[in-house]
């Protein structure tokens, strides 16, 4: 009786996993994995993979040995957990760590090669959603809805399909701004401050910036959803003094006189809907030609894979790595985000579920 190749492959792979669940010896292991055994293969009953069972073992060398075989950093089993997760779960942090350091290896050379070819995308970092919550041309389309919640706090609202709403801004980011001000604006820095924000929300962060003791000499803000435009010249921000707002894709004015002709920026903030990590890559690149110089603070809202603590760890480190390589040092600040947090969704889509945001503040290094 002949076996298929897919049949095989199923095999093979069911036996690599339940050896690994079972302790075999690592030769054991390691012949299975020789014999063709795929290091993707995921159990139907659990979805577990030979990296997962590892993971549960606690055995961060059959782990590295698996990754550097091909094993898939990032596969979630069928209750939603990567290999991470579980190492994390048993406070395993060698495991753990090897797989993180991973993920970041994957997606930086991932992130390399999208630059020369546009097909070659992250697997956390950039995603397949084609919806307003992750595609930049569809929510731009899309009718946002500016509401009061249960807790009469103010929300701004996208329809991410399916009838499933989800959040381009909430009130209980606030904090969260709060501290990003209080921290991107020292008063010894604020007399002259010149500020650029990409990305008004429901400008929290921009009112934030307006309350300041003094405040900001020149404030400028990019803008592109006509909706958003819309709420802004109701709140009568088109009329303060100070306030320049750009209309459009921050893409659209990054190299152009309108943006370049500040001279640069003390202060620079970043909070865009629907981009993915390839876009907050790119505005990274450009800072250096934003910046006034180096006593200028950065910083962006650091929300990308923010509902799974390995792919968020991920992401953190990403993002510190490739501001260093334009020359930006990357300080952290963790800020609790979980008072209240069991009421803060109400019916809408989760896109936060971290007990702790990591705040980061970035300015440029000194040579």
């Amino acid at each position: 009786m002949e076996v298929d190749s897919a049949e095989l492959l199923t095999i093979l792979g069911e036996h690599l996993v339940n050896s690994v669940i079972g302790r075999e010896p690592f030769q054991t292991v390691k012949e299975i994995v020789d014999q063709g055994a795929p290091l993707w293969y995921q159990n139907e009953e659990e979805g577990l993979s030979a990296l997962h069972a590892a993971a549960y073992n606690q055995d961060a060398e059959l782990a590295k040995y698996l990754i550097d075989e091909g094993a898939v950093w990032n596969a979630l089993d069928n209750y939603g957990n990567s290999a991470g997760d579980i190492a994390l779960s048993f406070g395993d942090e060698q495991t753990y760590t090897t797989i993180r350091d991973a993920g970041i290896r994957s997606e930086m050379l991932l992130s390399l090669l999208g630059r020369k070819h546009s097909d070659a995308d992250g697997m956390v970092l950039k995603t397949d959603d084609q919806t307003a919550a992750a595609s930049t041309d569809a929510y731009l389309k899309q009718k946002l809805v500016f509401r009061k919640d249960e807790h009469g706090q103010e929300i701004c609202l996208v329809d991410a399909g399916n009838g499933q709403e989800v959040g381009v801004m909430m009130a209980w980011e606030t904090p969260i701004m709060e501290e990003t001000v209080r921290l991107l604006c020292p008063p010894e820095n604020l007399e002259g401050m010149k500020v650029l924000n990409v990305g008004f929300g429901l400008g929290i962060i921009d009112s934030l910036f307006q309350s300041l003791p003094t405040r900001p000499e020149q404030h400028v803000i990019i803008e592109a959803h006509p909706d958003v435009l819309q709420h802004m010249r109701e709140q009568g921000w088109y009329e303060r003094p100070s306030v320049k707002i750009l209309e459009g894709k921050w893409q659209d004015f990054v190299d152009s006189e309108a943006l370049l002709s500040f001279g640069g920026f003390d202060v620079i903030y970043t909070d865009t809907f629907s981009e993915d990590y390839q876009a907050l890559h790119e505005f990274f690149e450009h800072l250096p030609d934003l910046l006034s110089g180096p006593d200028a603070r950065f910083g962006f809202f650091n929300g990308l894979g923010a509902t799974n603590l390995l792919f968020y760890d991920v992401s953190t480190l990403m993002a510190e790595l490739h501001l260093s390589e334009v020359g930006i040092n990357v300080e952290w600040t963790d800020v609790d985000v979980t008072r209240d947090s069991r009421n803060r969704w109400g019916r809408t889509r989760e896109y936060f579920t971290m007990p702790v945001y990591r705040l980061p503040i970035g300015k440029m290094s000194i040579m």
